[in-house]
């Protein structure tokens, strides 16, 4: 069987099957980091490859810039479980006929974000290949109980924070080079694309306040991140489309597409959370302790149908609502 057949998510559950937990493994493959026991203390894990030529073109990116996401994006796995990062090891294999400076660059990158969330580069490894492969390993401590994707129950309401699509309309702008776009409206996209934003203290306030019943990050795409907390917790949900978060350079920029980038367009690494309706209250009085905004945009369902989304007319959205996989094959 090929492995445009199973997708990448497939592929991943056939793993998870395989490998047993092991001592001290409270939550293994399929979350957004590993939860693991040490000493009476809660550890996370998580880890990212990017390779040149899939995950970014360098001739849109700059080696800085790549270091800061290279970082961002493990931050992120942590802060969807509300710890906080600590350790780093990253990994290379660069091509020998890059320039020295250029790879110190991207090391500005990554330890200027780790200087600025407390993260120490601890380790790694080089090696020479025919493109650059970055792989980062990220641990954090949560001296709270962890958040996982299976804790949502039916009834329960649907948060995010910030806005959507702008990561995925940012690329579009780099892919397309659109000289009719408005510039400040692009650049600020394309900005969201090159320095995300690891929602860490969001995180581990919603976890410390056990308010987020079930998290992750938006990686992949709204409606397929929230496919993984329903397939956890055995629910369904809806999203209500028109209160789905977007940003004013969004508005500007998206025209015909709507929400398509915002469901389905991933990397924009915000946090998606459930709640109990009951916590409404709790969660308005702390909103301006999460250092970003929240918005509600749907609910969890009875059935464990998946996700759907409808428009402000009740009506299902008749377009497909995917996000990515690195091995299907449109």
């Amino acid at each position: 069987m090929k492995l445009s057949k199973v997708g990448e998510f497939g592929l991943i559950e056939r793993i998870s099957r395989a490998a047993p937990k092991g001592r001290g493994v409270r939550v293994g493959i399929g979350d957004d980091a590993a939860w693991l026991d040490s000493k009476n203390e809660n550890l996370l894990l998580t880890t990212d490859l990017l390779i040149e030529g899939v995950h970014f073109d360098l001739s849109w990116t700059s080696f800085y810039a790549l270091g800061y996401k290279t970082l961002a994006v493990n931050l992120s796995d942590i802060a969807a479980m509300g710890g906080r990062p600590a350790y780093l090891t990253l990994s290379l294999a660069v091509p020998v006929d890059f320039r020295v400076e250029d790879v110190e660059e991207f090391y500005r990158g990554i330890l200027k974000l780790a200087s600025r969330n407390g993260v120490s580069l601890v380790g790694g490894d080089t090696s020479r290949a025919d493109r650059l492969y970055i792989s980062a390993a990220l641990i954090g401590r949560c001296p709270w109980a962890p958040v996982t994707r299976g804790g949502a129950k039916p009834g329960d309401d649907i948060y995010v924070t910030g806005t959507l699509g702008d990561s995925a309309l940012g690329l579009d702008c780099l892919r397309k080079k659109d000289r009719k776009r408005s510039k400040k409206a692009a650049e600020y996209l394309i900005s969201r694309h090159r320095f995300p934003t690891a929602r860490l203290e969001a995180g581990a306030l919603l976890a410390r306040e056990r308010l987020a019943r079930a998290m992750i990050d938006v990686s992949d795409g709204l409606v397929q991140d929230l496919s993984h907390i329903c397939k956890a917790s055995r629910v369904g949900a809806v999203i209500w489309e028109e209160s789905v978060p977007l940003s004013p350079a969004y508005r500007s920029l998206a025209a015909r597409r709507g929400t398509r980038y915002a469901l389905t367009g991933g990397e924009d690494y915000e946090l998606l959370f459930c709640a109990r309706p009951r916590d409404r209250g709790r969660l308005e009085k702390i909103k301006g302790r999460l250092g970003v905004p929240i918005a509600r945009i749907g609910r969890c369902l009875r059935d464990s149908q998946g996700v759907k989304v409808i428009d402000r007319f009740g009506k299902p959205l008749s377009y497909p609502v995917t996000g990515h996989d690195h091995f299907r094959v449109s």
